[in-house]
């Protein structure tokens, strides 16, 4: 269900660590990547992961709690956001 999924964006400077960080808090949390895009741009590392928190007994907010502070712990700027939002905001 659309409901059940959330966009996570990760961004900041690459170093080694930020895969291994932000996928690592979102087992402990059990939530499913469901895809996943990376780049790197002149040494700024950028993410985007689409996930399913339909398994995990957590709320939303305390999913994005998570993994705000995750990034915080590894250098990185974190932004979570419902799927249905972000579709809503797109669709014109």
């Amino acid at each position: 269900m659309n409901k059940d999924k959330i966009l996570i964006t990760i961004s900041g400077l690459d170093k080694v660590g930020i895969v291994a960080g932000i996928s690592n808090t979102l087992a402990q949390l059990n939530v499913n990547i469901e895809d996943i895009k990376q780049t790197i741009m002149q040494d700024h590392f950028v993410m985007m992961m689409l996930c399913d928190m339909s398994s995990s007994n957590n709320s939303f907010k305390t999913i994005k709690e998570e993994l705000i502070k995750s990034g915080e712990e590894i250098g990185m700027e974190v932004w979570v956001q419902r799927k249905e939002i972000f579709d809503k905001m797109h669709t014109i």
